[in-house]
């Protein structure tokens, strides 16, 4: 499966949407993927599992990369 994570870059910001980052993982559940990067010193706001159409549009846009 693959999620979209929405993140601030540090731990210490405020949620803000203009500062808000997003990257995408692959993973098998949501808690999976906060154990991914839970050394990285993010702010993790939202984590979205990407299926069917919302997929698609995610691989079609432009700064779609997977980390894994």
């Amino acid at each position: 499966m693959i999620f979209k994570v929405f993140y601030q870059e540090s731990k210490a910001e405020v949620p803000v949407r203009e500062c808000t980052h997003s990257l995408y993982v692959e993973a098998e559940s949501e808690r999976e993927v906060r154990q991914k990067l839970k050394e990285k010193p993010f702010n993790i706001e939202f984590v979205q599992k990407l299926e069917g159409a919302f997929l698609e549009y995610e691989q079609n846009h432009h700064s779609f990369e997977l980390e894994k």
